[in-house]
């Protein structure tokens, strides 16, 4: 957990301006941040109101770490990798405010041009689903070799050579022919593996997973994971591991995001956190693991999978106060009423919550 250790973060230049001190940001402790996001709001403006999928996010992250962001579906885990990676659809969503510093540069004040440049050569992304992100006309060694001919200059047959390198370094058997293939002639996991060739084909300096073991078997899975810690260590890259899979946050993160109808309502150290959250959607969150005695019927009796009532607030009409008042078994007139500031509870613990740490034994179960 050396990461989750570290002192408070240092002010950092952005391109056009300088950046906002880290220090000053509410949950950022990270000594030396190689991507800084500030304030980050990212906004849909439809018939019905204003949707705020990205709502004042801000978070850091150090060379060679990895950041999970967790939460159910529609709390704004995957609207914010794809604003930091200027992939919203404008219209209807904008990024309307906010920093996104990688080494010293602000992203959110490039022109196109050189966003573009940046876009697989300094900051990547596994999309969710691989068969909706590759080019279903177009060759597996074609995809990953035109992400390679974007950012780099190299004659055909050096290209071609990379390309099988690189199919070669995600494990995947017979690289030389499986880059001639389409990407229906490979499995589920086979194609995610593709997909992780063509995001690390320039070694960016942070890659964004958004939930890379969806739909994948569980052996599948633990493959995929292992590669991705394994490039980690080869490359030193940083990555943003998008999830909702708890066990994934355990076994991958050094700290630990959580996301709530578009804002954060806790970050600690991933061991901090899986110990004793702190806010009651963690908590909520943790007490609906299935537990290995409770799948063997040993304690069927007496405890049962527990579940988080309600569903996430549409995010143009949220609810005044906590907007998880609706849905939290301990609200009072005050959560309904005020929303709770976003404060550090214990040493690099935070938290959004009037009555944070409560309950936290029945949440372990």
């Amino acid at each position: 957990m050396s990461h989750s250790r570290a002192l408070q973060a240092k002010p950092s230049a952005a391109a056009g301006g300088q950046a906002k001190p880290i220090d000053s940001i509410a949950g950022i402790a990270v000594a030396d941040p190689l991507l800084t996001v500030a304030d980050l709001k990212t906004y849909f403006f439809t018939r019905n109101g204003t949707a705020k999928a990205v709502d004042g996010v801000s978070f850091a992250i150090a060379r060679g770490e990895t950041l999970a962001i967790v939460g159910e579906s529609g709390c704004g885990k995957s609207m914010t990798a794809l604003s930091l990676m200027r992939l919203v659809a404008d219209p209807p969503g904008r990024i309307v405010d906010g920093e996104v510093v990688l080494d010293g540069v602000d992203l959110l004040k490039l022109p196109e041009d050189e966003m573009r440049a940046m876009r697989g050569r300094d900051i990547s992304m596994i999309f969710q689903e691989p068969m909706t992100s590759l080019n279903p006309v177009m060759t597996i060694g074609r995809q990953i070799g035109e992400v390679l001919t974007m950012h780099k200059t190299m004659p055909r047959d050096e290209l071609q050579k990379k390309v099988v390198e690189m199919l070669a370094l995600v494990r995947i058997p017979e690289p030389a022919q499986r880059a001639k293939e389409y990407p229906h002639q490979l499995s589920g996991g086979m194609r995610q593996r593709a997909m992780i060739a063509m995001a690390l084909a320039c070694s960016p300096k942070v890659l964004l997973a958004d939930e890379p073991t969806t739909a994948l078997d569980v052996t599948i899975q633990a493959q995929i994971l292992e590669l991705i810690a394994d490039l980690q260590r080869k490359l030193g890259t940083a990555v943003v591991l998008i999830t909702h899979d708890l066990g994934v946050v355990a076994e991958m993160a050094q700290r630990v995001i959580v996301m709530y109808a578009g804002r954060k309502v806790e970050e600690a150290s991933a061991e901090d956190l899986f110990a004793g959250p702190l806010h009651p959607y963690t908590q909520g969150l943790m007490a609906s693991i299935p537990r290995l005695g409770l799948m063997r019927g040993e304690s069927a009796k007496t405890e049962r999978l527990q579940e988080i009532p309600g569903i996430v607030p549409a995010l143009y009409s949220l609810p005044q106060g906590c907007v998880f008042a609706p849905r939290c078994p301990r609200a009072d007139d005050k959560c309904r009423s005020e929303f709770p500031p976003y404060e550090e509870k214990h040493s690099r613990h935070w938290a959004a919550c009037w009555h944070a740490g409560e309950g936290k034994e029945r949440a372990h179960g």
